[in-house]
Parts: structure tokens; C-alpha cells; sequence
């Protein structure tokens, strides 16, 4: 089944994209998720394609998924957090091809379904950049404009970042999606250069968009060891996530 065969169901939720991959969409969508779960809010996480997964017991695992379910202190089966998993750490397209198994939209769509009927709010976390391949047709891009969802850029501070995130915040425009804003991960004032200084103020003149949040950089904050630092949360702390969620249509 294609991507455009399928309805997903409207709801309140952030959809947190990067400009590229590695850039620490996990941690930021992690620190949102637990920011909002401790002003009182029921947070669903979702990661609904990931590779580079490991396969335990038979259950194929993402450590993306499992640090965004303790972020937001939920324990919803695996398959239900990231019903599309791969085991070579390539784009989903590559993947799923050697894997012989393409991208199965309405299970991604039935998964997230759920999610939005149980929980006041939904992050949802892309993969890779806006246009990383799923198949020949489809990109991530695509699943966030059929959720409907506001997208938050995760952007790296260093040299290249302006072109990186202008290009990024075009796509996700032209896609017709709200844009809520973007998020500078990794900014290290003590060694900052006039390039990493200026390129979120850059950012926002050019893009006419907000910088949401400077996010420093956290050598205590790891995916893989599920810990969150204190230094994310107090980068994004700064930012009122809620009024940024775009409110239910259905």
C-alpha cells in the first residue's frame, strides 16, 4: 500500500525534524517529550521508521524509540513506538531493500492512530532530513505533511548550518506545513567562532522563523545510555512547548 492510500488521524503532536542525520533530533525530542510530561501532560513518542536497529529475542529494537519511551515515561510495545524497523544503518529506502521488506505505510498509520487516541500529545521524530528516501517516491517529509503535524528543525550550530537549515525550512514549506520554529543543538560558547555565534540569528532573518531554543552541548546526555542531561532540558526549558502543539481537527 502507498503512503497516499492511507489516513492518518489529525491530533495534537510536534513533528521534530533535522537537517540532516546525527544532529540530535532523539535528545531534543526526548527533553520536549519530558518538559511536557512534567507539566501533566500524557506524551505518546513515536519513531515510526528507524534503521540501524538490533534484533533482541526476536524483537527488532531502535535505541531512539527506547529513549524517547523513557523520556516520556511510557512503555508501549516497540512495534507500536516503531512499527518500521531496519537493520542496516543506511536511508529507509536502502534498507528495506536489502532487507526485501518495503516500508509498510499502514501499519505506520494504524500504530499512530492509536497513539493520538491515547495521549494528549504525540512527538513524532523523522529520520535522517526532510527528504531521506523511504522508497522511490516517498519521503519523510511526505509522512509529516500527511500528519499535518508543526515541525520543529533541529539544526547543528557549526559552519554550514545556515545552508543546511535554509534549505530544510524551504522543503518543509513547500510541503504546506506549519513551521514552529528551529532548535540550535550542540552550541559550545566557550569555543564558539563568529560562524557558530551568528548562524541561529542568521537562521532567523533569513528564514523568518524563531530560534525556539540554543541547545549546549551535553557530554552528559546519551540515546544509547538512556540519559538525558540537564543541560538539554535547560536549553529547551526556556521555550513554551505547549503553545506550539496545533490544536485537534478530528
Amino acid at each position: 500500500m502507498n503512503l497516499s492510500d492511507c489516513t492518518f488521524h489529525k491530533a495534537k503532536g510536534l513533528f521534530i525534524t533535522g537537517t540532516d542525520t546525527g544532529v540530535g533530533k532523539t535528545l531534543i525530542a526526548g527533553g520536549i517529550a519530558r518538559l511536557l510530561t512534567e507539566q501533566g501532560m500524557r506524551v505518546g513518542v513515536f519513531k515510526p521508521i528507524a534503521t540501524g536497529c538490533r534484533n533482541e529475542m526476536g524483537e527488532w529494537v531502535s535505541d531512539d524509540a527506547v529513549f524517547l519511551a523513557m523520556c516520556a515515561g511510557v512503555s508501549e510495545p516497540l512495534t507500536v513506538t516503531t512499527p518500521a524497523c531496519y537493520e542496516i544503518p543506511a536511508a529507509p529506502l536502502v534498507a528495506a531493500r536489502a532487507a526485501k521488506r518495503p516500508v509498510d505505510y499502514e501499519q505506520i498509520a494504524a500504530m499512530y492512530h492509536y497513539l493520538c487516541r491515547s495521549y494528549d500529545v504525540v512527538l513524532v521524530e523523522g529520520i535522517g532530513g526532510v527528504l531521506t528516501p523511504l522508497d522511490e517516491e516517498t519521503t519523510i517529509l511526505d509522512i509529516a505533511a500527511a500528519m499535518g503535524l508543526a515541525t520543529v528543525v533541529v539544526a547543528r550550530s557549526r559552519l554550514g548550518t545556515i545552508n543546511h537549515t535554509l534549505l530544510t525550512l524551504r522543503a518543509v514549506r513547500d510541503a504546506g506545513l506549519p513551521l514552529a520554529g528551529v532548535v540550535i543543538n550542540g552550541y559550545n560558547a566557550p569555543t564558539a567562532d563568529l560562524a557558530e555565534e551568528t548562524a541561529g540569528s542568521v537562521i532567523a532573518e533569513l528564514g523568518k522563523t524563531k530560534v525556539l531554543a540554543v541547545v549546549g552541548s551535553d557530554e552528559d546526555s546519551s540515546v544509547e545510555s538512556l540519559h538525558l542531561g540537564k543541560m538539554v532540558l535547560a536549553g529547551l526549558s526556556g521555550c513554551n512547548w505547549k503553545s506550539l502543539i496545533a490544536p485537534k481537527s478530528s
